[in-house]
């Protein structure tokens, strides 16, 4: 068994989205910098500190200067659902012996291993094709853990027109995972944030400093 298969096996393969349009960001989310970091290498480290594993879904190569292996989004500018796809058919393909895959978008900078870590738990003791928490913003499903033999049922909706994650929801047996699971990682309320706006990068940058992370 090779290192990346022993790494993977028993639990999650890690995989970060990366590389979307950023439109109201102005810049690439990705590249922004909090911490000495950027986004995308900081998402990267609290994944593979929490499955061991991690790659990154993006539609260039330039993400790879930055620790991990990039996989070709196969739909990119669609959304992160072909990105999902992407994922899954990757572990499958590279036969990384994992049942389930945890997938993140590239701009939460609050997030933190020990809730990954959770997350990946939760799956791998689930009967469902799709582990995902929900906020009080609603259901958080680029922080959700997908198992690998959904990607044909995915690939099958999204072939249908289906662009939208959150309708997934509704083809494939979920199991949502409320406060009482997340909110013991969550002490400065901020878990699921998400940076959309330079204002929001500011926000982030301040919360940092402050120590609110």
């Amino acid at each position: 068994m090779t290192a990346e298969k022993k790494e993977a096996a028993g639990g999650c393969a890690g995989y970060v989205l990366a590389g979307g349009a950023s439109s109201r960001f102005g810049a690439d989310k990705a590249l922004a910098e909090l911490a000495g970091q950027t986004m995308l290498a900081r998402m990267c480290e609290l994944v593979r500190r929490a499955t061991g594993d991690v790659r990154v879904v993006a539609s260039s190569a330039k993400y790879g200067e930055h620790g991990a292996v990039v996989v070709f989004d196969q739909w990119p500018g669609e959304g992160p659902l072909g990105g999902i796809i992407t994922a899954l058919e990757d572990a499958k393909q590279r036969d990384c012996m994992a049942a389930h895959c945890l997938i993140i978008s590239c701009d939460m900078p609050f997030l933190n291993a020990g809730w990954l870590a959770y997350l990946g738990s939760r799956a791998a003791a689930s009967r469902a094709e799709i582990v995902v928490p929900r906020s009080e913003y609603g259901l958080e499903p680029l922080c959700a853990c997908w198992r690998v033999s959904a990607a044909a049922s995915l690939r099958s909706l999204f072939e249908g027109g289906v662009r939208k994650v959150t309708e997934v929801f509704k083809h494939l047996e979920t199991e949502i995972l409320d406060e009482a699971h997340w909110k013991r990682f969550d002490s400065a309320g901020r878990l699921f944030w998400n940076m959309n706006t330079p204002q929001d990068y500011q926000s982030a940058l301040r919360a940092l400093t402050e120590g609110g992370a």
